[in-house]
């Protein structure tokens, strides 16, 4: 099944696109809109509901996966990462 998560970047915001982003997948999984494991929305997705660039998501999701907010299975994709 699909996550479908409402997003939206402001371009001209004072904090970069990347983290914006990163800012509104952390929320989604806090607040359990993403369930632990679940997984997040897709790349594709991503860009066709922010305009963003794959480099962007790819940037901001590593950040969710540094802060062991998310983690990623190759070629499976990236899950919320269970609760604590």
């Amino acid at each position: 099944m699909a996550i479908v998560v409402h997003l939206a970047v402001d371009p001209h915001g004072s904090e970069p696109s990347y983290v914006q982003l990163a800012g509104q997948l952390r929320e989604a999984i806090a607040s359990g809109e993403i369930g632990p494991r679940e997984p997040l929305p897709s790349i594709s997705y991503i860009a066709q509901e922010t305009g963003l660039s794959p480099n962007t998501i790819r940037h901001a999701v590593s950040l969710l996966v540094d802060e062991n907010v998310a983690y990623t299975i190759p070629g499976r994709g990236t899950f919320a990462a269970p609760r604590t």
